[in-house]
């Protein structure tokens, strides 16, 4: 059996965009904004494919014909757990799940409504996860540039600390560079020195 079409409007539709720091302190946050625009009421539900790495508020609800909510998706602190890291984060998903509320629904008991909910009712949406962090200018950049950015950055320090030894003066250098001339000096002023006696001779 075909999905039903999703009859709630979803702001936005299709990635959820997580933006504040997504490692270190802090958490990073996400807004989702749900609209029904039916003259009925309608049960939802959100739901991630990662319960424990997220916590999201209000996790369920009932929208009367015309209502809307601003659901907020918080990645958690990660305690005694590691944070997770890019490659994961890209395989968060969350599930926006949603019915026609029941004529005798009773709004305190969801979860009984939607255990007596079939099939066949059930409309589903589903959200991938994008993570942004701020960059210099102010503009958002995804997981992979900030990756390969920090990478460049890595690769550049590199470079500079073979070409300058770290703590050693720059006149240091210039003088262990100029030490293997002083021989080759030394035998030209040698050789100048014996061809001018040697002409001394010959004039002689």
């Amino acid at each position: 059996m075909a999905a039903s079409p999703q009859v709630l409007v979803l702001d936005p539709p299709t990635d959820l965009r997580f933006r504040g720091p997504s490692t270190g302190a802090g958490a990073a946050t996400a807004l989702l904004a749900l609209h029904n625009p039916s003259p009925r009421p309608v049960c939802f539900k959100v739901k991630s494919t990662a319960p424990g790495r997220y916590c999201v508020r209000p996790r369920c609800g009932v929208l009367p014909p015309g209502a809307g909510v601003t659901v907020a998706a918080a990645l958690l602190q990660p305690g005694a757990r590691p944070r997770p890291g890019p490659a994961e984060r890209r395989r968060h998903k969350f599930l926006v799940q949603t019915m026609f509320a029941p004529p005798d629904a009773d709004a305190s008991d969801l979860q009984a409504v939607w255990r007596r909910a079939k099939p066949g009712e059930l409309m589903d949406s589903k959200l991938t996860c994008v993570f942004e962090t701020a960059s210099g200018d102010g503009s958002p950049q995804r997981d992979g540039k900030l990756q390969k950015d920090l990478a460049d950055r890595d690769d550049d320090d590199d470079g500079d600390a073979q070409k300058k030894p770290p703590g050693i003066p720059a006149a240091s250098l210039r003088a262990r560079d100029a030490r293997p001339l002083l021989p080759v000096l030394l035998l030209v002023a040698m050789a100048a020195v014996c061809i001018g006696v040697y002409l001394g001779k010959f004039i002689l």
